[in-house]
């Protein structure tokens, strides 16, 4: 599989909507949590498409299957940050939902692209 930029992969077009989602959703958190889950979730998000981006750029299949399963652990973090940030009351029912959705479907395609590029063509 050759892929002349990280930006033509959809699993980093969908992460970097993630991110922006994160933040939007992150803003109306208390400000006693600007260095903690604020902060987190937003690392956490960024780290995906950044992941996505630098497994790319090295230009080695390995490498690259690797630095996908980096941003697949991010996307697992940043799951588990939204199940908190949903208990803590600082995201609804409806925007957990839509956060959880997100973050199920990259993990689909993450998976399909470390499959397909695992698999010898």
């Amino acid at each position: 599989m050759k892929v002349k930029s990280y930006t033509d992969l959809i699993a980093w077009q969908k992460a970097i909507a993630l991110v922006t989602s994160i933040y939007a959703a992150t803003r109306t958190f208390p400000k006693e949590e600007i260095y903690g889950l604020t902060s987190q979730m937003r690392r956490a998000a960024v780290s995906i498409p950044s992941n996505i981006a630098e497994g790319q750029g090295r230009g080695s299949t390995n490498e690259f299957i690797h630095f996908l399963g980096t941003a697949k652990g991010s996307l697992f973090e940043l799951q588990t940050q939204v199940h908190l940030a949903k208990e803590l009351g600082y995201l609804n029912q409806v925007q957990s939902k839509l956060l959880l959705e997100s973050t199920h479907e990259i993990a689909r395609i993450l998976n399909g692209l470390i499959n397909s590029l695992a698999t010898p063509e």
